[in-house]
């Protein structure tokens, strides 16, 4: 078995999928508290990397329409089903995201024996298999279901048990969740039968336009369109030009016919936002999967016709080549298996979907579900950026264009329109992504282009406010903003800017306003999903500045220390239903979020420029083995799009981007060797006195590094390096030491800041 399919061979697609099932923390990791529910909010369903479509059993539960779970927004999450159950498959789940709720899981595709009064019943879900790009279960009637996926398409496979009238049936309407308030009410709708075994819709769904194109190997059996739960045998077409919540009545299409036992039914759907020709199409290039590398086996399937085995092929060699990015060395087979699961729902998201824009007319790069910057900008597009950079540069391409048509750079983008959504987590976040990409000097955007609109963007919505009055609250949107001003400077410099550049670091430099110099930690005001010292430790760009603010090392260290809890006794996590008072109690313990949650996760790396790599080893090695595990709880919040699975694959490398600032901070890694493919390029990071790491055993600590065969004295490098380095050797030992502790070896600071009004 090659290394490359031994990675994938490891991914577990049940991971973060229930809630959290740990065991007990150790040590410092005994101290955190965490806000948000206990659960990844994954789902084990058949995905391509960054493609389109995703497909899953179908539950209704929150928020990915698979499991048993009911919305939660504090604790452990209550049980909306007492089983695993479906009744169906649907198309487009969320990855790791919270309250996205109603939107996605639409087409729903039903194997049933019965009559349609009973379509919408969930049946007992077993004998669950999923890997990367497949997923099958079997139903309690007795149909055992197959689904793959590839970049705009979907195969289903259902072996049904001998039956007189077994049916496949298509719901068009359906989309959402079970829960309150949950469900997807369509506004417009199109359907048409178009040949025996070919049917075509568009369905908008809430400001989401899905057109799709579906081919169902039925030679022998009646297909029909239905409606309300009733056949309309002979029809062709249905139209509906206005639907309501009141009128609506479910719809769709309809297979039947006799089978015998083991009998196997292939449908194929391709799947478009622009139109159901596209969709033809998009389907036909899919499963035509000309990357496949066995050309022998695709030349014994038909382009259109049993095309599941050869599409399952291709998205696996697919997998197989994005998680093999990275490969890890150790005899721990479950570290492993977390890493492979981490760095593969990293991959999952964004959805990219070239020339598949419905909200303007022109061809070219169009992303969706960036759910959302706040959660992905520090960890997760970083990752992409350095493993995938011709993705970077797409992505990039796909964030101008959405800002020339709707006049923000998103905070986050679903399928329905609205770039300034989300826009109460954060300000300028896309900034961060595309300054790094311009300071790696990657080909294909043209920045100019991107200047105009990261400037236009700094004065939309709370920018306006930052620039007249040099502050903006929620106060963290001043970090944001001041953030977003450096990045801009940066670009600006690029393209030979200079006076530009120069007004920027003024605007900059107000970062300082959103502090108060009596605390040393960030102003009062109102918070997403945390507190004032969850947001007090961010890696801003004069790091100087901000311990100089709070008083110096030391005092700089006092705030970590006791933000960290340690010598803390140790904290009691929420359980099912937690009271108003419990949750007050647990924020104002002011603490770590311990990976729960993305507000504080560059915070560990923060001791860096105090001269304190020692106590980043201690907090990290405690995050890293006490925080993840394998099987279905093995996540320890919301996974939001890779976010946090991202955090561990840097950190589980002894590396951390800083993103927005180039450079990359060094750690001890948690294995003893990893191999990276950073685009074209191989970089081995190895070790010397590495120890297999265990929760119950303490950290270790660098004692050198040499990069290239050159010694490093600090603690940093610049991405551009990483890059392009072959090999970082990373000595280590069992006692902190005096590595990367001098001022001179510390990050990069920019100047120190002016007051300003």
């Amino acid at each position: 078995m090659g290394a490359t399919a031994t990675m994938i061979d490891l991914v577990d697609p049940f991971i973060g999928s229930a809630p959290a099932d740990l065991p007990p923390p150790e040590g410092l990791a005994s101290t955190w508290w965490w806000p948000k529910p206990p659960i990844g909010n994954t789902h084990p369903g058949a995905t391509h990397p960054f493609g389109m479509v995703s497909a899953c059993s179908f539950s209704g539960a929150y928020p990915t329409g698979y499991g048993v779970y009911d919305r939660s927004t504090e604790g452990v999450p209550t049980a909306l089903f007492d089983r695993l159950q479906a009744s169906g498959f649907t198309h487009f789940q969320q990855s790791g995201t919270g309250a996205i709720r109603k939107y996605y899981n639409y087409l729903r595709v039903t194997p049933m024996m019965s009559p349609l009064d009973d379509l919408g019943e969930s049946w007992t879900l077993s004998d669950e298999v999923a890997e990367p790009g497949y997923y099958a279960a079997t139903l309690g009637n007795g149909v055992r279901c197959e689904i793959t996926v590839g970049p705009k398409s979907a195969v289903h496979r259902y072996t049904f048990p001998e039956h007189r009238d077994a049916r496949i049936v298509i719901d068009a309407s359906h989309g959402g969740l079970a829960i309150d308030r949950g469900e997807t009410v369509p506004l417009r709708a199109s359907l048409d039968s178009i040949a025996p075994g070919v049917a075509a819709g568009h369905v908008v769904m809430e400001g989401v336009p899905v057109s799709f194109h579906v081919e169902c190997d039925t030679p022998d059996w009646r297909q029909m369109l239905w409606y309300d739960r009733r056949l309309m045998a002979g029809g062709s077409t249905l139209r509906f030009d206005s639907i309501r919540p009141t009128t609506l009545r479910p719809f769709g299409f309809l297979w039947a016919g006799p089978v015998q036992t083991g009998g196997v039914v292939e449908v194929r759907i391709g799947f478009s936002l622009r139109s159901t020709e596209q969709a033809r199409r998009n389907l036909h290039d899919d499963v035509a999967v000309s990357s496949l590398a066995d050309d022998a086996i695709a030349s014994l399937v038909a382009p259109t016709t049993h095309a599941f085995e050869r599409r399952r092929g291709a998205t696996r060699s697919t997998w197989a080549d994005h998680v093999g990015a990275i490969r890890v060395e150790s005899d721990d087979s479950e570290r492993k298996q977390v890493f492979a699961t981490a760095l593969y729902h990293s991959l999952i998201k964004p959805c990219f979907a070239p020339d598949e824009s419905p909200f303007w007319p022109i061809d070219g790069p169009f992303v969706f579900d960036l759910c959302t910057m706040w959660d992905v900008y520090r960890t997760q597009l970083p990752l992409v950026t350095a493993l995938f950079p011709d993705r970077a540069v797409e992505l990039a391409n796909a964030l101008l264009h959405i800002a020339e048509e709707e006049g923000n750079l998103p905070i986050g983008y679903r399928m329905a329109r609205g770039a300034d959504r989300f826009s109460r987590q954060g300000s300028a976040l896309a900034h961060t992504f595309l300054a790094d990409v311009c300071a790696l000097g990657l080909p294909g955007v043209d920045w100019d282009w991107a200047l105009c609109h990261m400037d236009a963007d700094l004065r939309r919505q709370y920018g306006e406010e930052f620039v007249e009055h040099g502050v903006a609250h929620p106060i963290t949107h001043t970090l944001d903003l001041a953030f977003g001003y450096h990045c801009t400077a940066l670009v600006a410099r690029h393209v030979g800017d200079d006076t530009l550049a120069d007004q920027f670091d003024g605007f900059a430099s107000r970062w300082v306003n959103a502090y108060d110099p009596a605390t040393g930690l960030i102003l009062d005001s109102s918070f997403y999903e945390g507190g004032k010292w969850n947001y007090s430790f961010r890696l801003g760009h004069d790091m100087a500045g901000r311990i100089a603010l709070a008083g110096g090392d030391d005092a700089y260290i006092a705030l970590l220390d006791r933000f960290f809890g340690v010598d803390a006794d140790p904290v009691k996590q929420l359980g099912e239903s937690p009271s108003i008072g419990e949750i007050a109690a647990g924020y104002e313990l002011d603490r770590f979020e311990g990976l729960n949650n993305e507000p504080d996760m560059e915070a560990p790396w923060s001791y860096h420029w105090v001269g304190r790599p020692d106590r980043t080893a201690e907090i990290v090695h405690a995050i890293v083995m006490n925080q993840f595990g394998t099987g279905p709880g093995g996540l320890p919040g919301n996974d939001d799009s890779g976010g946090i699975s991202s955090w561990y694959v840097w950190a589980s490398l002894g590396l951390f981007p800083v993103a927005g600032q180039q450079i990359v901070l060094l750690n001890a890694p948690s294995f003893a060797r990893s191999r990276l493919r950073l685009g074209d390029r191989h970089l081995v990071i190895d070790t010397t006195g590495f120890v297999e790491p265990s929760a119950d055993a303490p950290a270790q600590y660098v004692q050198g590094v040499t990069v290239d065969g050159r010694p490093l004295d600090r603690s940093w490098m610049p991405m551009a390096d990483l890059v392009t380095s072959s090999r970082i050797t990373i000595d280590l030992g069992p006692e902190p030491s005096a590595w990367a502790t001098a001022t001179v070896h510390r990050p990069p600071s920019h100047p120190e800041p002016e007051h300003t009004p």
